[in-house]
């Protein structure tokens, strides 16, 4: 269903019709020309004096139609005239661009109008020419209830001078179109960038000023006050002035001295009346306006290299309502493949929006799409773009795109399809441009889209090597690497990449892992992962430059270590520790399937390591924060497919080693007390290994039991101590209900109350009003305490 602001939107289009028109004809037709006031379209609301209705009014001063082109245009539904224009248009030119700037070849045009009248009056006036040297304005009529129209001449005469005015007799359900805001947020939203020509809203506002009435008699009465008799005074004056040149003329002492008897004149000085100062009187007058709504021009359509970076922030700011400016853009034309060029504009925020994260998809509302700068839609349905690019904000503006008659949907998919792989291959690029030539901006950019970029090089399957690339990982090297450039950091025989996730780790923290502790002391670059996404992209790309994604955590780390060497080595130490790692298996079935020899470890004394195919540490933690109920069997053996694996050379493990030995053989007699005590330091390195490993405890409360038995054999205290409980019992049930006085004997609290300061009380006067039960009376209270 069309919204109806849209009529708003295709009369403004067929009057920048009507304007592109005349500048065209005016080329090549030298009987008309352009007038010497400026080319633009106005909008005019006008309300009714009385009731709540009124009319909108749109003029421009284009060329304006005849009554015969009246009737062909709007006499016939959908029929615009654009096209055949057009066509005769690109006949007639001979450098054979011929396109113009005509917009209006959409079908629903003049007629949308009834979306929101009853009744339209068009009153047009073409310009004069040979075959019309004498134009008559003429209107056109029609109503929405009516299947015919009428057309007679305008008894107002020539009103507009030239071109059409549009008047529209609104529906008492579309009287929000008078209101000064409602046309403006029309127009900004669908043609803001429409017209190549100026469009004006007529606006009034109200204000005090002055009254000049006042003003005037307040003055003509001060000019009576101050007034001396200029009778008098001008005869005094002159007769001071004469008697002065007489004086100055008398011939003095030859000595300088001048008669006794010379006159001296005294200055006269104008006797100054004081002015009552009265206050100025106001009146509210009625200011009115042309606003111009179209006053940001579509950079888009201008050349990259004239327009200035302060113009691209402006025009993001100033477009998305962002008083960040974008971080990076790219402006660039291209053909969707169906035959359709645009031009764009696509911006990288300053962040990401705050609702990326909530759910699996997010519905992106700033990607914008116009045809020859009428906005279309944001809404691109199926070929809405995928949730790891969503935050993109971006202008596209195509040339001829596919519509169907309400200019709201695209008859063909095909082309949205194509626009999003478009933008899509465009930020790669872009992206890609920058890692390469500005690396300090790029991290920027790394810091608010890095993890989108990951979930890209997961879901997004076409683009997912290139996304990988775009990636950056801290590792216990150094602060940010890329996968490239981690494989040319590779060391001689290194056939694997080593990773540790740690969700929500802090790269420092994880570098001390004791799954890190060899690998850092012999050289080796690991990928410290503390983002939940960063193991299942390893997981999904495998391999890298033909080397494997090795998580050190797991089984199936390797070294550049000699073989042979390696399984001697290997041989002996497991022929020396095989009391203790049989002793481990049977003690250990229930948390582990396996114990072995540790060639990770450096100075802890075990760790646990998860299997190939089982659950890391991080990706169990995952997979409980997602509250997993899978109880399948692959589920299962995902979460107990861990080994045990113990250090050598840990002193503590020689000590368990010696005491294993020391334990009698099974056909003598059991030493309970050596048994038990080696079950209970066997459970603490289980549980400390566990957790040192990433990993939680089975049962935190028995872990913490174990640890306090042991710190009380380390400091001499019985086991068997109990510690003194002296905590008193609660009163007895009382089966009698809560009566009027509280637990601490004062009186129950009311259930609404309201509390007075003690300076106010007995200034103020509350009345309270209760609240009906439901199924007493579920009308609504009225509240008449204002």
């Amino acid at each position: 269903m069309t919204t109806s602001d849209v009529f708003l939107r295709e009369l403004v289009s067929n009057a920048n019709d009507a304007l592109e028109k005349l500048r065209l004809t005016a080329l090549t037709d030298k009987e008309i020309t352009l007038p010497d006031e400026p080319l633009n379209i106005t909008i005019k609301a006008v309300k009714d004096t009385e009731g709540k209705g009124g009319r909108l009014i749109i003029t421009d001063y284009g060329i304006g139609m005849s009554p015969e082109e009246l009737t062909t245009n709007l006499g016939t539904l959908a029929k615009s005239g654009t096209s055949d224009f057009l066509a005769r248009a690109e006949n007639q030119n001979t450098d054979g661009t011929g396109q113009g700037n005509l917009i209006g070849a959409f079908g629903l045009g003049f007629y949308s109008s009834f979306l929101v009248s009853n009744r339209v009056y068009v009153a047009s006036i073409p310009p004069k020419s040979s075959k019309n040297p004498n134009p008559v304005q003429h209107v056109f009529s029609s109503s929405a209830d009516e299947s015919s129209f009428e057309l007679y001449e305008d008894p107002r005469g020539n009103t507009i001078g030239r071109g059409t005015e549009i008047t529209l007799v609104l529906k008492d359900d579309a009287t929000d179109f008078l209101e000064e805001y409602q046309l403006k947020a029309s127009i900004r939203k669908h043609s803001a960038f429409s017209s190549t020509f100026p469009i004006y809203l007529h606006t009034s506002t109200t204000e005090d000023v002055p009254d000049e009435d006042e003003l005037e008699i307040t003055q003509q009465e001060s000019e009576q006050l101050s007034e001396t008799p200029k009778d008098e005074s001008e005869q005094l004056s002159e007769a001071l002035e004469d008697e002065s040149e007489q004086l100055d003329e008398t011939p003095g002492d030859e000595s300088g001295v001048k008669d006794e008897d010379e006159a001296i004149v005294e200055d006269v000085e104008d006797v100054k009346v004081e002015e009552e100062v009265k206050p100025v009187k106001m009146k509210t007058v009625v200011k009115e306006e042309w606003v111009h709504l179209n006053s940001q021009p579509p950079i888009w359509t201008r050349d990259p290299k004239d327009i200035t970076d302060e113009e691209y922030i402006s025009f993001y700011k100033a477009t998305y309502k962002d008083m960040d400016a974008p971080l990076a853009w790219h402006h660039f034309s291209g053909d969707a493949g169906t035959g359709s060029s645009f031009k764009a504009i696509l911006f990288i925020p300053s962040k990401l929006p705050a609702d990326f994260w909530h759910g699996p998809t997010i519905v992106n509302k700033d990607v914008r799409l116009f045809n020859k700068r009428v906005f279309i839609t944001n809404d691109f349905g199926e070929d809405t773009l995928p949730k790891w690019i969503s935050w993109l904000k971006a202008i596209i503006d195509a040339e001829d795109l596919p519509l169907n008659v309400s200019r709201e949907t695209l008859q063909s998919t095909r082309f949205l399809h194509q626009i999003k792989q478009a933008l899509i291959r465009r930020l790669i690029q872009l992206i890609q441009r920058i890692s390469d030539e500005d690396p300090e901006k790029f991290d920027k950019i790394s810091n608010v889209i890095g993890s989108p970029l990951k979930l890209g090089a997961v879901d997004a399957e076409k683009d997912r090597p290139k996304l990988a690339a775009l990636t950056r990982f801290a590792t216990n090297q150094r602060n940010a690497t890329t996968l490239d450039e981690y494989v040319k950091n590779k060391k001689k025989g290194q056939k694997q990449i080593f990773f540790l996730g740690g969700l929500g780790q802090a790269p420092e923290a994880l570098a001390k892992s004791l799954f890190v502790e060899k690998l850092t002391a012999r050289g080796y670059e690991v990928l410290l992962c503390s983002e939940p996404l960063d193991e299942i992209l390893f997981s999904h790309h495998r391999t890298w430059e033909k080397m494997a994604f090795q998580d050190v955590s797991k089984a199936g780390l390797k070294f550049d270590e000699d073989p042979e060497e390696e399984k001697a080595k290997q041989a002996a130490l497991k022929e020396k520790f095989h009391p203790l790692i049989e002793w481990l298996k049977n003690e250990t079935m229930e948390v582990v399937m396996d114990v072995s020899l540790s060639n990770r470890l450096v100075t802890s004394p075990c760790a646990i390591v998860s299997e190939m195919f089982g659950y890391s540490a991080n990706m169990e933690r995952l997979m409980n924060a997602q509250n997993s109920r899978d109880n399948s069997l692959k589920h299962a053996y995902a979460k107990k497919a861990k080994s045990l694996e113990i250090n050598p050379h840990s002193p503590l493990i020689e000590g368990m080693l010696r005491k294993v030995e020391q334990l009698p053989e099974p056909d003598d007699e059991p030493d309970v007390e050596a048994e038990e005590e080696l079950r209970e330091v066997t459970s603490i390195l289980i549980d400390g290994a566990l957790i040192r490993s990433g990993y939680d405890v089975p049962d935190v409360n028995v872990f913490f039991e174990r640890m306090d038995r042991a710190l009380r054999r380390s400091l001499g205290v019985s086991e068997h101590a109990k510690t003194v409980v002296d905590v008193k019992p609660a009163p007895p049930v009382d089966p009698e209900p809560i009566g009027s006085e509280s637990i601490d004997g004062e009186p129950e609290t009311p259930k609404a109350f309201i509390e007075v300061p003690e300076h106010l009380k007995g200034q103020v006067e509350i009345e309270m009003e209760e609240m009906p039960d439901e199924d007493e009376d579920e009308t609504d209270p009225i509240h008449d305490e204002l």
